[in-house]
């Protein structure tokens, strides 16, 4: 029998908004899940936002203020779209409340936030799903399933790379992602957070890494008003960027692999570059978000001059079925958040995990502080 779950959003700018969208389409996708979502609430502190969302998707209230929805007995699961600096607050006082929790990476600003919420979530005998949505991609699963099976060989080495141009513009307005208080580290947080999670979700633990970080643009003018998304700004008080830009990490895997993680939201001529390439004793694989239903996979017995096929996902890779009956029919990113509310609510209905978790948040968070301790230093950090 389906049941209904009371479901509430925190923060409507972008992410917000792709939550509320997937919550709607879970029912298109996943007809069997055992709960159906039911708009209670969406927070949002800017005049006037929360309203224009309930209006547009059908919530059944609106609130400037969070508390309100962590008082509320109708909401029983939260989406946590809030800026970074606000996700421990709002993560732990969710939990102590008694919801579970969809919650965006990096989950607050460091490790130590990553763990408070997901320590308030296990004291409570909640469910909580983390917005790493790439390994949700089908061809990503593949990739996984190859290395996992032994079809490419011990892997040897990878690169990930996930380079966007979103900070490019030097009239990008000095919003919280470039303060250290609010934002955190930067680039680290915002994309290499999703490299340390494929790296992980591919390959395994991280052992020990070194890293090296710049800011390239140091100034930005402060905003004058509300923003959203990566908004410029011409004419307000330059302020210092305080994060960084950009980040190149060298890793050491538990399996003896090893591995090149480099991010930066300031490449010019880059669009959500972001992507893999696994190499093993005896293939690779290779796979390009912009590209999201391919894999690029070279297995055999060649070694030397061996080629690389290319491998359209379909029904059986990952969570495809759910979305097109054949190979090579396109799926896009909100797809894959759409597998991402499935594993959340999945989890809520059978109260057990789906999906990436607050275990994974921390992990990541670790492998991020590690980074910043690496590039202050200049030398090899171990991880727990």
């Amino acid at each position: 029998m389906v049941r209904s779950l009371g479901v509430a959003v925190v923060g409507f700018g972008w992410m917000g908004r792709v939550h509320t969208q997937a919550y709607q389409r879970i029912a298109h996708h996943f007809p069997q899940v055992a709960v159906r979502p039911e708009l209670v609430m969406v927070a949002e502190e800017v005049p006037g936002r929360a309203q224009e969302a309930a209006e547009q998707f059908g919530f059944a209230s609106t609130t400037r203020d969070w508390r309100e929805v962590a008082a509320d007995p109708r909401v029983r699961a939260v989406s946590i779209t809030a800026p970074n600096f606000l996700h421990r607050e709002i993560g732990v006082a969710m939990a102590e409340a008694g919801k579970h929790i969809w919650i965006e990476k990096p989950v607050g600003l460091t490790a130590e936030d990553a763990g408070a919420v997901a320590d308030a979530v296990a004291k409570n005998g909640l469910q909580a799903t983390v917005g790493f949505n790439y390994r949700n991609a089908p061809a990503v699963a593949y990739a996984r399933e190859l290395i996992a099976s032994g079809e490419i060989g011990t892997v040897t080495h990878v690169r990930i790379r996930l380079f966007s141009d979103y900070a490019a513009h030097p009239e990008g307005a000095l919003t919280w992602r470039y303060e250290r208080d609010r934002g955190g580290s930067g680039v680290l947080g915002d994309l290499a957070s999703h490299g340390v999670d494929l790296a992980r979700f591919l390959l395994g633990d991280i052992t020990s890494l070194t890293a090296d970080t710049a800011v390239f643009i140091p100034e930005r003018a402060r905003p004058t008003g509300a923003t959203a998304g990566h908004t410029r700004a011409t004419g307000g008080e330059l302020g210092p960027v305080e994060n960084e830009d950009y980040v190149n990490c060298l890793l050491r895997f538990a399996s003896g692999a090893r591995g090149v993680l480099e991010a930066c939201r300031v490449s010019v001529g880059e669009q959500n570059n972001y992507g893999f390439e696994v190499h093993g004793t005896k293939g690779a694989v290779l796979w390009d978000f912009r590209r999201m239903g391919e894999l690029g996979v070279s297995r055999g017995t060649t070694y030397q001059d061996q080629p690389v096929s290319t491998v359209y996902v379909g029904p059986g890779h990952g969570e495809y079925a759910a979305f097109q009956p054949g190979a090579a029919s396109s799926m896009g990113y909100d797809d894959l958040k759409v597998i991402e509310a499935h594993a959340f609510l999945r989890s809520v209905a059978e109260g057990v995990p789906y999906g990436a978790t607050l275990a994974d948040a921390v992990h990541s968070a670790l492998a991020l502080d590690a980074m910043s301790r690496s590039a202050e230093r200049g030398a090899w950090v171990d991880l727990p």
